[in-house]
């Protein structure tokens, strides 16, 4: 086995508590956005809907700062644990790692674009103009792109979630134990 790569046990070594949780808030408010993004359409109109677009909006704005935040934290001071299994697993897992990002940010450049060009209300206290309020293509267009690089997103993460339980579960490697909420100490 290649010295870069090691085999987890239960006893491996977990991810920082930084690390930890903004990796669980970002799941949580992707698993939100989505939920949110795709039942918008049967909240009543007015200002219920008003109130959860901007919910959605503003918790768009704060995974894109969470997601700044992560990348800069993995590049100068979150704990950098050896990478589980053969080479090839370990480069499908960075792919997908890359992958995961990549969607984020383009999730999160979408929303805005999108929200630059429909134009929005958030909350009633404040009006995003729209760049071209009379073209309708564009709108639909918009919130198409940014529906499928959610729903991919979602997909992958998914997907994700699977292999690390697979991991935890079959392999009985520890991997989901680096990632899991530290428990609290015993008083």
């Amino acid at each position: 086995m290649n010295a870069n790569f090691a085999s987890a046990t239960f006893e491996s070594p977990s991810y920082d508590s930084k690390t930890r949780f903004l990796h669980w808030i970002s799941a949580l408010l992707i698993l939100t956005l989505w939920f949110a993004g795709e039942f918008l359409d049967w909240v009543p109109r007015g200002t219920p809907r008003i109130s959860v677009r901007s919910s959605h909006i503003v918790a768009g704005v704060v995974l894109g700062v969470l997601l700044v935040i992560r990348v800069l934290w993995r590049r100068a001071g979150g704990v950098q644990l050896p990478l589980v299994g053969n080479e090839l697993v370990a480069k499908a897992s960075g792919v997908t790692h890359s992958v995961l990002y990549a969607l984020m940010t383009a999730m999160v450049i979408s929303g805005v674009a999108l929200v630059w060009i429909r134009g929005d209300n958030l909350f009633n206290l404040f009006t995003v103009p729209a760049f071209d309020p009379g073209n309708k293509a564009l709108r639909h267009d918009a919130k198409e792109i940014h529906g499928w690089i959610a729903n991919i997103l979602l997909a992958l993460a998914v997907m994700h979630a699977a292999v690390a339980v697979w991991h935890q579960r079959v392999l009985k490697d520890g991997l989901l134990r680096r990632m899991w909420p530290a428990k609290p100490p015993l008083p």
